[in-house]
């Protein structure tokens, strides 16, 4: 499942980043966002998705929750 599927406030763990585009990779990965680490979907504003990684929060659109595969 992908994150844009997520329920929110409950946390998941990356299973893995599905972009095919290694700048977004690397992007999500500057923000503490690759395989093995936990993420909470925090709230869901229409297209935007705002999620928290490590001790942050970012907010997110739609293309970039859909990459993010969680479990």
């Amino acid at each position: 499942m992908n994150l844009s599927m997520a329920e929110v406030g409950k946390e998941y763990t990356v299973k893995d980043i599905a972009t095919g585009d290694s700048e977004l990779e690397s992007f999500l990965f500057s923000l503490g966002c690759y395989s093995g680490e936990p993420i909470t979907l925090v709230a869901r504003h229409g297209s935007t998705f705002v999620v928290a990684i490590k001790d942050a929060r970012y907010t997110i659109d739609k293309d970039l929750a859909s990459a993010i595969v969680v479990q």
